[in-house]
């Protein structure tokens, strides 16, 4: 596979629009996901690649069963008639030793989460923009049938909900509309 997701397609082909089946559409889109998902990941400097290594093995069970048998075998060295103890009970050093492993696991948890966070933020800044084409899109075709009809001489006058959404969608206000509703919402469940 070439680095260019579309490098198998020529420019002039109408390939891209014309798919044999809904699996050769979901197929292209899935391709072009991975590839964007890859470029991410391996647009990660060393720190944030090792940090995700770290956290993703904290993830796992053998995360916890090495930590069970370290502290099982700590206990146990230090409990063990004997056997010299070095951290003898209440197993301060044990503790410190944990209380340190603790900071590096949450800074490299979340090292590992503010990746994943602005991967989050990319893939939802993609919907929207997706979303909004696709209404323009959707807008513009209501408004050529809106045309064709008119050609026809089909009535499409009497459904008001045609000429309301032939309207262009401002974003701006939904947001407001959905700000208010929030507001509305927060002081109806205070009182």
């Amino acid at each position: 596979m070439t680095g260019n997701l579309w490098a198998d397609i020529p420019e002039n082909s109408n390939a891209y629009h014309r798919p044999r089946t809904v699996e050769d559409l979901t197929d292209r889109n899935v391709k072009a996901i991975v590839q964007l998902e890859e470029a991410a990941r391996a647009n990660r400097n060393r720190t944030n690649r090792i940090a995700d290594a770290i956290a993703s093995f904290c993830g796992c069970i053998t995360f916890v069963w090495v930590h069970v048998v370290w502290f099982g075998a700590w206990i146990l060295a230090n409990l063990l008639p004997g056997i010299t103890h070095f951290d003898p009970y209440p197993f301060t050093f044990l503790t410190f030793v944990v209380s340190l492993e603790a900071i590096f696991l949450a800074t490299f948890i979340l090292i590992s989460q503010n990746h994943e966070t602005r991967l989050s933020e990319r893939r939802n800044h993609l919907d929207l923009q997706i979303n909004l084409l696709t209404e323009q899109e959707n807008t513009k075709m209501l408004k050529i049938l809106g045309r064709i009809a008119e050609r026809v001489g089909a009535k499409i006058d009497d459904d008001p909900s045609l000429q309301v959404l032939e309207q262009a969608t401002r974003p701006e206000k939904i947001v407001h509309q959905i700000e208010e509703a929030s507001q509305q919402s927060s002081l109806n469940s205070k009182s």
